[in-house]
């Protein structure tokens, strides 16, 4: 048995939430942060057998897709001012990680 986390962009978890729902993969969705532009992300939690896990991450990169976006970025300068620019980012897609799972209960 595998524990696959998942975090997916908000614009994204809709998607692959219903994706994966489709090809019959349960999941618990948590609102998380992601730290370098603060925007909302999702994690998803999903157990699945040691054989599925090639499935379950193909049906998650089918959905959340990586593009850029441009977003304002604030420089500073010593004499105390900022200036505002814009900054070309890539957004979306998903990281993944794959941990095994030693007991797994359903009570």
């Amino acid at each position: 048995m595998k524990l696959v986390l998942a975090i997916v962009s908000n614009d994204d978890a809709s998607a692959v939430t219903s994706a994966l729902t489709k090809n019959n993969f349960y999941m618990t969705r948590l609102s998380t942060t992601g730290g370098f532009l603060r925007a909302g992300n999702t994690t998803l939690i999903v157990g699945t057998d040691d054989d599925l896990v090639d499935k379950c991450i193909d049906v998650i990169g089918s959905e959340a897709k990586r593009r850029t976006e441009i977003v304002p970025s604030t420089a500073s300068y010593d004499i105390g001012r900022y200036a505002s620019f814009p900054v070309e980012v890539q957004v979306g897609g998903a990281t993944i990680f794959v941990l095994d799972v030693d007991q797994f209960k359903k009570l």
